[in-house]
């Protein structure tokens, strides 16, 4: 587990490295690469899960 010490360390790294203007952008692209994956996850398992669903709703009750 990183400490306080070692999360400050990596910020001033991080700000030494890419600016302190170029940062909000990172974290910025960061967040939406995140949501991205999320939203691709999510519709993957509601993908499945309606795929599973599909065979059990497509059958009449009065058919045989």
């Amino acid at each position: 587990m990183l400490g306080v010490q070692e999360l400050l360390i990596i910020l001033v790294i991080a700000v030494v490295i890419f600016g302190g203007k170029r940062i909000p952008e990172i974290m910025e692209g960061m967040g939406k690469g995140i949501r991205s994956f999320k939203k691709a996850v999510d519709g993957e398992e509601d993908s499945k899960s309606s795929a599973h669903q599909e065979p059990a709703s497509s059958k009449r009750p009065g058919s045989a």
